[in-house]
Formats: structure tokens, C-alpha cells, sequence
């Protein structure tokens, strides 16, 4: 897949006036801070559509991009104050799980963690949230440039660690960068997967 353009369509704070949910959707979150706005303008090959901001917390909306007037990529505010596996609470909380829950036609939730880190607990917790509530989701690990080969394969590696002493098998996972463009030949491919193997949503 490539993309040939890229639309900012709206941005609200409740799921109910997200645009008509007729098309495939994917959406992405991650704590604060972890590169989730470059990351969406390196896949999309726009270095303004999502705004990038070195202060955590700059996305505090639920904010839909049309792609190829095809499908939409949201960009979802941070979970940067998770406290459980079973309550997403803080000042996003309600948006974020209002929209992971009841967005019928969101096909994949697109998880990034840093991967200069060690498993946080914010993280898994996050992801146990999503396995308990059914909703599918890859990982992403982004700034993969900072780090080595090496380093990310141990970061992986750790994940698989610790997530399997809970889980049957691990989700999908990716390694990207902003800075080096890694990872986004193999999103794309993905998106362009999920879109021809997974019905269009119908609206009765």
C-alpha cells in the first residue's frame, strides 16, 4: 500500500460524533511521549498532519484522518494515567475507552511503547485491559534508531518474557522509527491486509 493522501476530518471528545463509522479504522495510542504523532506523519508522508509537541499530552481528542478516501487512521490521546488492568481512568480515560469499546468499525488498535524501555507496567496493564474487553491490537515499538539491532531484539524479547507468563501467545509486533522511516513498509503491508481480508463495516 502507499498512501496518496491524507485528510484531517474532524476532532471531538465523544464517540458518538465520530464521522459515520462506513469505513475500516484503525487507531493508534500509546503513553505520552512516545512518538505516536511522528510516527503517524512518517506512515502518512506529511510532517504537519499530526501535531508533534515535546510536552506529553499535546493529543487530548479523539482526532480522524481520511487515508486515500479509503479508510480512517485516529490518532487517540494518551493513557498516561492508567492505574489497572480493568479501570482506564485519569482526564482521557472515559474518551479512550468509550471509543476502544464502542467503535464497531475500528478493526485494530495500534499500541506503542518506547523501545529504550524495560516492560512498564502502564503498558501491560493497557494491553491486559484490551485482551480482557476482546479488542485486537498489535504492538509498536517506536524509536527503534536509538537503540541497536541488539538492543531491539532484547527489548522484544523482554516483552515476550513478561507478557506470556500471562498470555497464550504474543500480539503482533512491529519496530519503527521516525527518524529512519523503520517499520513503515511493513505497516503499511499490514493496513493493506487487514483492508482486503476484513468485510467493509455496513450501516443498516
Amino acid at each position: 500500500m502507499e498512501i496518496r493522501s491524507a485528510t484531517f476530518v474532524t476532532s471531538n471528545t465523544d464517540v458518538k460524533k465520530c464521522p459515520p463509522p462506513d469505513r475500516h479504522e484503525y487507531a493508534f495510542i500509546g503513553r505520552s511521549n512516545v512518538g505516536k504523532s511522528s510516527l503517524i506523519n512518517m506512515l502518512t508522508n506529511q510532517s504537519k498532519l499530526a501535531k508533534t509537541s515535546a510536552t506529553p499530552g499535546k493529543t487530548q481528542l479523539i482526532n480522524h484522518f481520511l487515508i486515500n478516501n479509503e479508510w480512517y487512521l485516529v490518532d487517540l490521546p494518551g493513557y498516561g494515567y492508567v492505574k489497572a488492568a480493568k479501570t482506564v481512568r485519569g482526564q482521557f480515560g472515559a474518551m479512550i475507552r468509550d471509543y476502544i469499546l464502542r467503535r464497531e468499525n475500528m478493526v485494530c488498535l495500534f499500541v506503542l511503547v518506547d523501545s529504550r524501555h524495560a516492560p512498564r507496567e502502564i503498558d501491560l496493564d493497557f494491553m491486559a485491559w484490551l485482551g480482557e474487553n476482546g479488542v485486537p491490537f498489535v504492538i509498536v515499538f517506536t524509536k527503534t534508531d536509538k537503540l541497536s539491532a541488539r538492543e531491539n531484539a532484547d527489548c522484544v524479547a523482554n516483552y515476550e518474557k513478561v507478557m506470556l507468563e500471562q498470555w497464550e501467545h504474543m500480539p503482533r509486533v512491529f519496530l519503527t522509527s521516525a527518524e529512519s522511516r523503520q517499520g513503515r513498509k511493513e505497516l503499511l503491508a499490514y493496513l493493506d491486509e487487514l483492508n482486503r481480508t476484513i468485510d467493509n463495516p455496513v450501516i443498516e
